[in-house]
């Protein structure tokens, strides 16, 4: 079940955002905040969010762009959020996870956050924050990680703005002693999890992201991260 929902921000602004609950199983349910890509919010990551509820997660999705009219501006703003490491995003995304725990559906305990390229610096970041069980970054920025939760991670061989940073990760965190799953796919670019919306989505393939949804990939990036969670969100060891 796919529903619009708004939220109060710290700073009294009314948030929008989407909220997805399972369809089965019994609340309350583990979940995730999500955070979108630098498209933001579009059928692709509701598609996502529902492709995560579907396996037994609550899933928010805060529309971090509601504030602004121009889309470049809000991700310039959002890329220096993430470049600072303090900033409103990160404040609308705790606001997020309050509200979330809050619901009477979730299990405040068992609370992840997941994000998609600008999403996913994100999620990197919140990996230290303390505030979550697990951490799902795809194709984030590279950037140091002082400190993270157990961290399941996916990047594209293709894509020449992450090389190298799966295994500068890999190593970090085996170096933290934090549990881990982190793959490069050879034969994908980055956005490999989703299709580029427009225009301009579909020429980002001949960019140095190579951006272009891979299905292969995909669908095992998808099975990766359920069986993470199943371990270090769910408390389970394998998917049912």
């Amino acid at each position: 079940m796919q529903t619009e929902i708004r939220l109060a921000a710290d700073d009294g602004f009314s948030l929008p955002g989407v909220l997805t609950l399972p369809r089965t199983g019994e609340p309350p349910y583990p979940a995730l905040v999500m955070i979108y890509e630098a498209f933001g919010m579009n059928d692709e990551m509701r598609r996502i969010a529902r492709d995560l509820a579907a396996e037994g997660y609550a899933v928010l999705i805060p529309d971090l762009f509601a504030r602004g009219r121009v889309t470049a501006l809000c991700v310039a703003r959002a890329m220096r959020t993430v470049r600072r490491g303090h900033g409103r995003e990160l404040d609308d995304i705790e606001a997020a996870r309050r509200w979330l725990a809050d619901r009477p559906e979730v299990d405040a305990e068992r609370i992840g956050t997941i994000g998609f390229c600008l999403g996913g610096s994100f999620a990197l970041l919140l990996a230290g924050s303390g505030r979550y069980k697990v951490s799902a970054p795809f194709y984030n920025l590279p950037m140091p990680v002082p400190r993270a939760c157990p961290l399941v991670a996916s990047y594209g061989g293709r894509d020449r703005t992450t090389r190298g940073f799966g295994d500068r990760l890999e190593a970090r965190l085996t170096e933290l002693g934090v549990p881990h799953d982190v793959r490069t796919y050879p034969e994908a670019g980055h956005s490999f999890q989703s299709r580029p919306p427009g225009l301009i989505g579909a020429l980002t393939k001949y960019t140095p992201f190579r951006a272009e949804y891979h299905a292969p990939t995909a669908e095992d990036a998808h099975r990766r991260i359920v069986a993470f969670f199943r371990e270090h969100l769910d408390g389970r060891r394998s998917i049912d």
